[in-house]
Parts: C-alpha cells; structure tokens; sequence
C-alpha cells in the first residue's frame, strides 16, 4: 500500500470517528432534555389537583 492510500484511508477512519462522537453527543443531550420532561411530569403527576382550587372570601 502507498503513502497516499494509506494517509486517506486514516483520514476517513479519524472523520467517520469524529462524526460518530458528535452523535453520540447530539443523542446524550437530547436523552438529558428528554429526561428533564419527564421529571416534570413525573412531579406534576405525583399531585394532580395541586393549584387546581382555591378558596376566596370577599
């Protein structure tokens, strides 16, 4: 194998890597937006009726 071959087939494994943890950050930051949601959910679902009424005297 020559140097070029070898030097562009390096090149493309060290991109393909790049891509693949940028991925792989994209997917970790959507999972944690994700999460955050349904902890909001999983709060509010805990009491339903919370705020839902209220007593006024005039």
């Amino acid at each position: 194998m020559d140097i070029a071959a070898l030097s562009t087939s390096m090149s493309l494994a060290n991109i393909q890597t790049d891509f693949g943890i940028a991925m792989l950050d994209k997917s970790l930051e959507n999972m944690e937006v994700m999460g955050d949601g349904m902890k909001k959910i999983l709060e509010t679902s805990v009491n339903p009726h919370l705020g839902g009424n209220f007593d006024m005297s005039v």
